[in-house]
């Protein structure tokens, strides 16, 4: 039987990144050293594709310019793209010899993009690095610790962090809903319900339905063949059953103030004026705000009722990454201008023109930073919120459950009938990668 031998392929592999690194550095090298080398590496084009979000276009320009002007040495060309941190997984991983170089994502897509080779194992670009006078060392110092926690795999950093805003909360308007009423369901709900208005949450998804699971202890994991890990359907280490929360979660979508909002239409529904309070993130901040007014406010997510006690309800801490191709062909300025992307001062600037909340340390300590409202928010809702590590499988099953209690198809008083939706949701969520 013939065996096919991948270390030569490895080794060959390893031998160009090596090369892509090196070349830069001494180009770069050349040209600080001796007035004649200069003439040679700016007769040498860099080029690198950059991806981002189409609110950032112009701020990628304005950066990527600023980049260039840092490496004056060097003659760049750098073409921007639109690519929505939600989708770029998808879109990179159709095709990734053909990706940008350079480009950002939300974490969740950090497994599969490293799976498939698309993101480019930063330990191994330390000598780029130093060309920025920084080192990885200063880049995990510099962000907070769940930033880079969910950028690591087996010890090794792939991306660069770059916001920590990818999380929820709750708004809510403080002309009909107080901070005590913001602070439980119960009240939050009669509240609402008193000045004829709704609460609106998505439950048909896997990201926010969980929030009420990780509150009471419970637990998702990732293995390394890319299957979940999940134990709803039994008790929690805090000794909650699945059952009691998925009560407690009934008992709000069935409250006449509730209204389950599908993905993606939460702006919608907050904008129509139906809403005194929303679980929703920083992107619903200006909508929030043109609604609610001077009623503006929000808060970390209020507490439910789990059996006899009230349990904070968790979140998923979620963060913006920029990462680096696999197959650039350029990876060692890919890796400088990444790094140059997601920096103190670039963050500074994500946070002034788009208020997006910084996982830079520094940027987050700031006045400006600390008196936003969303992003307070969300730094208040941080203590009870975890990175999210699931498998493929995990969304499909999740998100049919949530719509089981969005409907009310499970009844309270049915623990079977409840512990078999559970029971369901696991056995999909936690089946084989095929």
């Amino acid at each position: 039987m013939f065996v096919y031998d991948t270390r030569n392929q490895e080794e060959e592999k390893m031998r160009k990144n090596v090369k892509k690194v090196i070349a830069p550095l001494l180009a770069a090298a050349m040209a600080l050293s001796c007035t004649v080398c200069v003439s040679a590496a700016e007769d040498e084009t860099i080029k690198l594709t950059v991806w981002g979000a189409e609110e950032d276009q112009n701020l990628l320009k304005e950066l990527t310019d600023k980049f260039q002007e840092k490496y004056t040495d060097q003659k760049f060309d750098i073409q921007i793209g639109v690519e929505s941190e939600s989708t770029a997984k998808d879109t990179i991983l159709t095709d990734v010899e053909a990706g940008a170089d350079v480009y950002a994502f939300a974490d969740d897509q950090l497994p599969d993009l490293v799976k498939a080779g698309a993101l480019l194992k930063l330990d191994d670009y330390a000598e780029a690095l130093q060309l920025a006078d920084t080192t990885l060392d200063d880049v995990k110092a510099a962000n907070v610790e769940g930033a880079i926690d969910a950028a690591t795999i087996d010890g090794s950093l792939y991306a660069f962090p770059r916001a920590a805003d990818n999380g929820y909360f709750l708004y809510y308007d403080s002309s009909v809903i107080s901070e005590e009423d913001a602070a439980n369901w119960d009240s939050l709900l009669e509240a609402a319900d008193k000045a004829g208005k709704k609460v609106g949450m998505t439950l048909a998804s896997g990201w926010y339905n969980a929030s009420f699971f990780y509150g009471a202890g419970f637990t998702t994991g990732l293995n390394d063949d890319g299957t979940t890990t999940m134990d709803w359907n039994g008790t929690s280490a805090d000794g909650y059953t699945g059952v009691d929360v998925v009560k407690g979660m009934l008992d709000i979508a069935s409250n006449p103030a509730f209204m389950a909002v599908a993905d993606g239409d939460l702006s919608n529904q907050l904008a129509s004026g139906n809403l005194a309070a929303c679980v929703s993130g920083t992107w619903d901040a200006i909508t929030a705000q043109d609604v609610f007014g001077d009623g503006y406010a929000a808060t970390k997510l209020p507490t439910f009722t789990v059996g006899d006690a009230q349990v904070q309800q968790g979140s998923v801490a979620g963060y913006k990454y920029v990462g680096v191709n696999g197959y650039s062909e350029n990876s060692g300025w890919a890796v400088l201008l990444a790094e140059y992307l997601t920096n103190e001062e670039s963050q500074q600037m994500f946070f002034d023109q788009r208020e997006s909340g910084p996982s830079n340390k520094n940027v987050a300590a700031s006045d400006s930073v600390q008196e936003n409202v969303a992003l307070a928010a969300l730094a208040a809702q941080s203590e009870y919120a975890q990175a999210q590590k699931v498998g493929g499988k995990y969304w499909d099953p999740a998100k049919t459950f949530g719509e089981l209690i969005a409907q009310g198809t499970l009844s309270a008083d049915d623990d079977n009938g409840i512990q078999e939706a559970l029971d369901n949701l696991v056995e999909g969520a936690t089946a084989s990668v095929e």
